[in-house]
Formats: C-alpha cells, structure tokens, sequence
C-alpha cells in the first residue's frame, strides 16, 4: 500500500513538474496570452466559482493569507486524488489511467477557461497528462505484484528510494519551468529606473494627524505594510515597456497610451485611504498613502463618453473587472491612474505599473491594479467580476471606526495620573469625519480627540484619556460623517455592500 501511494505520488509530480516546465517555455516564448500554469489555473478558476458565503469565510478567517490556504487546501486534494490512483494502479491499472486522463483533462478545461487563453495555453497541461501516463505505466511494471509483497518487482526500499528521489527532481524541474516564464527579475529591474515625475502641488500630512499613541495604525501606511486583497494567485508581473491602456466601449474615439506617454502627463498627488469591502467591523483591510498618477478624467475626457454611459468597467492584466460609476471617474474627486504609493513606484502586488485609485469607493468597484482596459459601458449591459457573485453594483465606503489601542482582551495598566488611552481611525471617504465617540460599558457616548484632519479622502486618527477603573470594561466606538450622520449600531456582514456595527472591545484593567 504504501509503495502504490508513493508511486500516485510520484505520477502527480512528474505531470505537475513537467506541465510547470513547458509553461515557462510557452511563456518565455510569448505564446501565452492566459495562465498556462494548470495549478495556477485551476486555482483560479475555483476562486472565480466560489460562493459568496466560502469567501467571506476565507477573508475572515485568513485574512490576507487566504491565497496560501487555498494554495495548502490544493496540495491536500491533490495529494490524496494521486494516491488513489497508486492505490487503484495496483488491481486496476486501466482505471488509474483513465482517471489520470481526467484529471488532465479537467486541469487542461481550467487553463482553456482563463482570461485570453490562447491554444498554446492548454500544451503544458497536455504535455504534463502524457509523461504522467508513461510513468504511472513504469511505475506498474516497477512493483508489480505477485503476491502479498513486491516480490516480482522492486523491493519496497528501492521503490520508495526511487519515488523520493523522482519527487525532489520534479520540485527542481517545477521551479525551474516557474523560473523560466517568470517575467519578476525584468520587472525589478525597470521597476528600480523609474523617476516618479515630480507634481505641482505635492500634499503634505498636517502637523497633528498623527494623535501621538504607540500602536495605532500609521496614518500613512508604507507599502510593505499596506493590506492586499485579489483574486491573483500569483502577482502579476506587467513590464511597462509593453504595457498599453486602452479606452474602448461608449466612447467617440477609442484612446490607447503607453507607459512613456503616461509618464509624460502632469501629475497630481492624492491622500487617500482605500477599504476592502470584505473589512469586517474592527478589520485592517484598510489603508491611507499619497498616491501619485494622472487623473483619470483627463483620459477619458480625450476618448469623449457618449450620453447614456454611466458605468466604466476597468480591467487588470490578469482579466479581474470592476464596475465604476462614470461619475466618480470624471468629478473633481482625486480619481487617478496611480504610478507611485507614498512616492515610490508601485510594487508588483500593489498594481505595478499602474493602477486605479478612486476615493469614496470600496476597493471592489474601483481599485483595480496592474489596469490594462477602461471600458466605457453602462450598468444595465456590464458587470465587474463581484457584481455577479452576490455583492452590490454600488460600493460606497460606509462612515466607520476602528479601536487599535488597547486591543481586544489586553490587560492594561492606568498611567500616573490614571488614565488609560485609547485610540484608533475612524473614515468616511470623499464625506470626511467631523467626530467620534467612544462608550464605556452602557454609559453615554464621550467625544474622542480627533487629529488634524488631511483631506475629506484620508482617515482621521482619534484618541480619548479614559479615567478608568479597575476591572474588566466594554468599549465601544462610533464615527460621525461631514453630514451629521453617526455611523449605525446595526450590525451587518461585508456582503453585499460592507459591513456595519460599533467597534467594540473588552479590557481589563489592573
């Protein structure tokens, strides 16, 4: 038995192994135009079929990690699908390679179905699927059976010696095909030449945005810190010398530019924080930066949108859609096509070479990274990737706030003169904060401290000097918008459109 799983084994790697190697070919050679990649295919096409419900859970759960669950869920499966098939080979080899051909198949259905797959996508899969066959055969006549033992054929040590040492050959020739077609090494390196183009009017944070209380979250976040959610199993590596964003649909004349081109408009810079839709209440799927690009307006003031448009769906590079209502794209918001975060070029995962940022906008109607296509559409005839899984056309950022210091369940000790701060952000993008409010246990709501205030797009931090007793207490927190609106108690999940609640927490202190 374990010689047949070891052998199962040893079959799913050499497919994985050799499908992985003539990807790299296939995109070293430029004949790819999806994911040819059948793992990483696979695993977006499960991504793009999961429920609503299975996300939710995920982000919630994992977080920002949620990719390499999946990644871990994956080899799992498909470890044991492959010692089935060892196990089935040993009675019933034409069984096991029928079920080898499916599972090819089904890996080679999933490549066909990514975004711009092209015939050439669907070869490793295929190619993979065939040393598979051979060596599932191989295997058979290695160890087959004459009795209660391996009698007839290799002996058990040898058997497992030789699957040990075929599964580390297929790790080095999976790595090596992942190496080949990695584009990461070019990106890099032009990353590293671009001279962010200097702006008219830099903005600057205000003396006072910062409250002064260790832990709360920076009010701008750098880049290695900065949250990333998407539906990329692999981060998209888009050289700029052959990137290109197109305007197409409802639109007088089509408009295409390239990187140079870009990089040659007038530039603006823009403080403004960006909000997962998927944040639960107290989440960190939130960040503010200065973000550096060319206002998207201007663009598709050039392309002219026809009357009756009302909708841009946006494109990135590896095929993800989002729904941006035209109107937030050609207001006077600080919509732009960002080249720069905290004026340094965009890394890789955070949209590199360009991305979308719109403020006021849940990240899943608006920010979308590594752009490629804005198409001008409406409502009633397109959809971005979410709308048709369950999350609403519309994602205006809901007025929120959020406790940093102390944290849930900490023990704290009161300062000298018995004080206990407490402190955190709170949002209402492109509507501002004007207050916020902190409760202790079921007492009334106490006005908090808010720092200077940016700009209506940013985050505000908060802080309050709570005289506080000792035991365990419940604090809660609520925000107050430009409108007079005190952000609602109600408590409501992510989906369709954010979540909603106070922030609350429990503290002891000593």
């Amino acid at each position: 038995m374990l010689v047949d799983a070891v052998g199962g084994l040893v079959v799913g790697a050499v497919v994985l192994a050799v499908a992985e190697l003539v990807a790299g070919v296939v995109q070293r050679a430029g004949w790819s135009g999806g994911e040819p990649s059948p793992v990483l295919a696979v695993g977006g096409a499960f991504v793009d079929r999961t429920p609503l419900w299975l996300k939710d859970f995920a982000v919630s759960t994992f977080g920002t990690r949620d990719k390499l669950a999946l990644f871990v869920g994956m080899a799992v499966v498909l470890a044991l699908l492959c010692v089935v098939i060892g196990v089935l080979a040993r009675r019933r080899l034409r069984a096991a390679l029928l079920m080898t051909v499916v599972f090819v198949a089904v890996a080679a259905a999933a490549v066909a179905s990514r975004p711009g797959a092209r015939a050439a996508d669907v070869v490793p899969a295929l190619a993979g699927g065939v040393a598979g066959l051979a060596v599932l055969r191989w295997w058979h006549s290695r160890t087959s059976v004459t009795g209660p033992s391996y009698d007839g054929g290799t002996d058990r040590r040898t058997a497992i010696g030789i699957g040990a040492g075929v599964l580390a050959g297929a790790a080095l020739v999976a790595w090596g095909g992942r190496a080949i077609g990695s584009a990461a090494r070019s990106v890099n390196e032009a990353r590293k030449k671009i001279a962010i183009p200097r702006v008219a009017k830099p903005v600057s944070v205000p003396a006072g945005a910062s409250v002064g209380v260790d832990g709360v979250t920076p009010f701008v976040v750098p880049q290695r810190d900065f949250y990333r959610i998407d539906t990329a199993l692999t981060i998209p590596q888009v050289d700029p010398s052959s990137w290109r964003l197109r305007v197409t649909g409802m639109v007088e004349r089509e408009v295409e530019i390239d990187w140079d081109t870009l990089l040659s408009k007038p530039m603006q810079e823009a403080m403004v924080t960006l909000m997962c839709v998927s944040n639960e209440v107290g989440g960190d799927l939130n960040g503010n930066a200065i973000w550096t690009g060319w206002p998207v307006r201007e663009l598709l003031a050039q392309a002219r949108p026809k009357p009756g448009a009302d909708m841009v769906l946006s494109r990135s590079a590896d095929g993800w859609t989002a729904g941006t209502p035209l109107e937030a794209l050609t207001d006077d918001r600080s919509s732009l096509i960002a080249v720069a975060m905290n004026r340094e070029p965009l890394t890789p995962k955070h949209g590199f070479p360009a991305r979308l940022v719109v403020p006021g906008l849940y990240g899943y109607v608006s920010a979308t990274k590594w752009v490629t296509e804005l198409k001008v559409t409406r409502f009633a005839d397109d959809e971005g990737y979410w709308t048709p899984r369950g999350w609403s056309e519309k994602g205006p950022v809901k007025t929120s706030s959020r406790i940093d210091v102390p944290r849930d369940d900490d023990k704290v000790r009161r300062a000298d003169n018995g004080k206990v701060a407490l402190a955190g952000v709170a949002w209402a993008q492109h509507r501002g904060v004007t207050g916020v409010q902190v409760r202790i246990d079921d007492g009334a709501w106490t006005d908090a401290r808010l720092g200077t205030e940016a700009t209506t797009d940013a985050w505000r931090q908060w802080v309050y000097a709570w005289d506080a007793s000792p035991g365990k207490h419940t604090i809660a927190v609520r925000a107050r918008d430009a409108a007079g609106e005190w952000q609602t108690g109600e408590t409501a999940p992510p989906d369709p459109n954010g979540s909603t609640g106070w922030h609350t927490i429990s503290v002891t202190v000593a």
